[in-house]
């Protein structure tokens, strides 16, 4: 696609059309309230997130795009001045409320972007059957992909099952306190399954409330502490070290749900919940395949600390079975993660058939040495090699920049501007 047209999660000004696949804040960086260089198309639901986000945002500039439908629009080609016609769909990426994949196709071709997305079988079959039929219309040229777990590490059960662990850990210690960490938007079936299961409020923070009441739920959350024992608590605010002043108050555990392993080593106790088959040394081998899945998924890390794997992004598992349903004759990974060494969508292109070897992004950096090239298929098909820097001093570079990234711990989402690549 021509330079000068559409960007997706990418504010910088010089396009024509402006895509917003949801209302996290690593795809809305470059977003103010006096943004205002073109029209912004988004889902309905993050459309009304936006008077709240960004005050004295122009309204006017929002396109609320219907999902599971074609819907088309003229551009104009800033290097020879004729019309462009660009067709595109949102798909609902079952990542947090209002998320949605975007399908671009044209004169250009076929792009898909799937902003963050969840491919969990049990919740996106409408999502499935809408994109089979549209890439049947139209094979995919390029797959801009989240990426965020696409390695075999990472393995976590269905966001349903994950829930219920939630509710049994909760279940477990009557007597507790509870926090759970959540981000400002998103987890909200989480906290919802949790309220249905054992018949109780949340306590949310105000920003969160307002959130939670333009999302449509009115009666389940609360800022009043003395309703409920079981908090909702922003992520930054969730540390051992405040679950230990906690418990000088009050007995109190808390709850990370992310399919991220956050800390290095479990706790090493035999403390057991009690009325559930989860232990913290998770050395029961008579439990059933099933059960075995359900048990990984849980991890005591401290005294009053519990990991659960739930997550609103694809498993490793979860991301194959998309790259074979899609095909994309490329792929991008948008997510750069300290948690990566190597792009797995290396290992994709071989795994589930990609006709063209997607771009490595990283390199281990223990192998630094060893690969002096790296070869790449541009998106217009032409072959390049790109030279690696040579040596101890790339090697430790490598090193030096990991540790750093893996101190910060973060995760950068890199928007993508759609531009032809020469």
């Amino acid at each position: 696609m021509e330079s000068g047209l559409i960007s997706v999660d990418r504010w910088r000004n010089g396009s024509q059309a402006y895509f917003l696949t949801h209302m996290h804040s690593d795809h809305t960086r470059g977003l103010s309230g006096d943004w205002s260089q073109a029209p912004l198309y988004c889902s309905r639901t993050t459309a009304s997130l936006f008077p709240s986000r960004f005050p004295g945002f122009d309204l006017s500039l929002l396109r609320v795009v219907p999902l599971s439908s074609w819907t088309s629009l003229s551009l104009r080609s800033p290097s020879s001045g004729s019309t462009v016609r660009l067709h595109f769909m949102a798909i609902d990426a079952h990542h947090c409320p209002g998320s949605v994949m975007f399908l671009f196709r044209g004169d250009f071709g076929c792009f898909l972007y799937t902003g963050d997305f969840r491919w969990d079988a049990d919740e996106a079959d409408e999502a499935r059957n809408t994109l089979v039929d549209a890439i049947n219309e139209s094979p995919v040229d390029i797959l801009y992909l989240d990426n965020t777990y696409c390695n075999p590490l990472y393995t976590f059960p269905s966001r349903q099952v994950a829930a219920d662990l939630v509710a049994d850990i909760i279940a477990s210690h009557p007597s507790h306190d509870i926090i759970i960490a959540v981000d400002s938007l998103g987890k909200e079936d989480l906290l919802v399954h949790v309220s249905r299961i054992l018949n109780i409020k949340i306590w949310v923070w105000p920003e969160r409330l307002r959130t939670m009441h333009l999302l449509g739920f009115q009666d389940i959350f609360t800022t009043d502490t003395s309703l409920t024992r079981v908090r909702a608590v922003p992520r930054y605010s969730f540390s051992i070290r405040t679950l230990e002043g906690l418990n000088t108050m009050c007995p109190t555990i808390g709850i990370m749900p992310s399919g991220l392993p956050w800390v290095k080593r479990p706790f090493k106790g035999d403390d057991k919940l009690s009325g559930s088959f989860l232990t913290a040394s998770m050395k029961n081998e008579t439990i059933s395949a099933q059960k075995e899945l359900q048990a990984a998924a849980v991890h005591k890390f401290h005294d009053y600390m519990y990991s659960v794997h739930y997550s609103d992004h694809s498993c490793y598992e979860e991301i194959a079975e998309f790259i074979k349903l899609v095909r994309p004759k490329s792929m991008k990974g948008i997510v750069v993660s300290s948690s990566s060494y190597v792009d797995p969508l290396y290992y994709f292109g071989r795994i589930c058939g990609a006709n063209q070897p997607p771009q490595v992004l990283l390199m281990r950096p223990d192998t630094a040495e060893e690969f002096r090239a790296v070869r790449i298929k541009s998106y217009s098909g032409s072959d390049k090699t790109r030279a690696l820097a040579k040596g101890k001093k790339r090697k430790r570079d490598c090193h030096s920049s990991l540790k750093r990234n893996k101190k910060r711990a973060r995760i950068q989402v890199k928007g993508a501007k759609i531009v032809e690549v020469d």
